[in-house]
């Protein structure tokens, strides 16, 4: 800690993710063969033809400031998808453009919390939720789950966990670290406990919408005694692999929009030109334009549970979204490998990037102490090599 920083700086996390992946590249730049598990992004290129659309919106000479909730014809394309995809209605009023769903996310802990607010987290729950609603004043609510019940959140923790207090719960679905989808009769069940308690807004982040192997994807904002009090965030970055270009929107209630406006009025302003006209290409397209990715990723989800099932100690259950596996790890945990201590699962993680080679993320970082996150956002061949590496390291 250091004096001169401000009390918010200096008890925010580093994000746990972000942390690992630059640790991954200065051991590489070090001349070490790491292999990276560790950053949930997608490995494939952008599709040629949203790279068209860039280069042809670079010839067109869109270099201005772009309107801070976003160009007109891109909240189009953002509603006609809300319709075609999810079945929901908004009008450009409720639609706001920002520089990544990680930025949407801020911008709606911003706007809606007050100082000792509280936030329910089923966790386990993507590692900048907790710290953006510190940020905002609110305090971090963990609603536990296990393998057991594939890490999905129950009516009656739910309804357990809500206080007084209560102004939020978020949640992804797919989820990430745990890969656990949703479906529309379980969000129902949930939405029948918030149903009583009006006050709560519901933040549904459903960025790995497309990435989902269980048949298909449900949003608590299609219950009509919910979508008023519903926000959905989604994105470009994980179905069309464009996680550089940072865009991300929500669709929601006037109001809240209407706030989310304002706030990045004064922070960014709006996101880069020449992305959003990309992305008007990219959400014009149907989801089976990009279903080539979604069916390399299940063929690498089952490899690597295969893998895993053949290293004692991990114990798995079968993601439904998403590209992560959550691995329970904790019968590591009291025992010792080639000297080294296990009594966590960051100190699992590290072994496994000193001594295996293989960087992954403490589960820690995600609300649940016992497990660990692989992303298989990687090719075939460094999850073999992985998996191999990994197993001789505890062996």
């Amino acid at each position: 800690m250091d004096n001169r920083l401000s009390k918010r700086v200096n008890e925010m996390a580093t994000s746990a993710t972000l942390a690992m992946a630059a640790k991954t590249r200065e051991l590489k730049e070090q001349g070490i063969d790491i292999i990276g598990l560790s950053l949930g992004e997608p490995d494939f290129p952008v599709p040629e033809f949203i790279k068209d659309a860039a280069i042809q919106a670079i010839k067109d000479n869109y270099h201005s400031y772009t309107p801070v909730d976003g160009y007109g014809d891109l909240k189009k394309a953002i509603i006609t998808k809300f319709k075609r995809d999810n079945n929901l209605e908004y009008k450009p009023s409720q639609i706001v453009v920002s520089t990544g769903a990680k930025q949407s996310l801020a911008n709606l802990t911003m706007v809606l919390l007050d100082e000792g607010d509280e936030v329910l987290l089923p966790a386990p729950y993507w590692v900048s939720y907790a710290d953006q609603c510190k940020v905002a004043g609110g305090i971090p609510k963990e609603i536990p789950t296990s393998i057991e019940t594939d890490f999905k959140v129950t009516a009656e923790a739910l309804e357990e966990a809500i206080t007084p207090k209560t102004k939020m719960i978020i949640y992804s679905s797919p989820c990430n670290p745990s890969g656990s989808v949703y479906s529309k009769k379980e969000l129902r069940k949930l939405a029948d406990v918030l149903v009583k308690y009006p006050d709560i807004i519901v933040i549904s982040d459903e960025i790995y919408e497309h990435i989902n192997f269980s048949g298909g994807h449900a949003s608590m904002a299609e219950f009509d005694d919910m979508y008023d009090r519903t926000v959905v965030v989604n994105g470009v970055s994980k179905a069309f692999s464009m996680t550089g270009w940072r865009i991300g929107y929500i669709g929601g209630p006037e109001w809240i929009a209407r706030a989310c406006n304002k706030m990045q009025g004064q922070v960014t302003s709006g996101a880069n030109a020449i992305a959003q006209r990309a992305t008007i290409t990219a959400l014009e397209n149907p989801p089976s334009k990009i279903q080539f990715m979604v069916d390399a990723f299940k063929e690498r989800r089952k490899l690597i549970l295969g893998l895993l099932s053949e290293i004692e100690g991990f114990q798995t259950n079968e993601p439904e979204g998403a590209f992560y596996v959550f691995p329970d790890v904790s019968y590591f945990f009291g025992k010792t490998l080639r000297g080294k201590n296990i009594n966590t699962a960051s100190d699992f993680s590290l072994y496994l990037l000193e001594e295996a080679k293989v960087a992954t993320v403490t589960g820690e970082a995600f609300g649940d102490p016992n497990c660990i996150r692989l992303s298989y956002a990687a090719s075939e061949t460094e999850i073999k090599e992985a998996m191999r590496r990994i197993k001789e390291a505890v062996a």
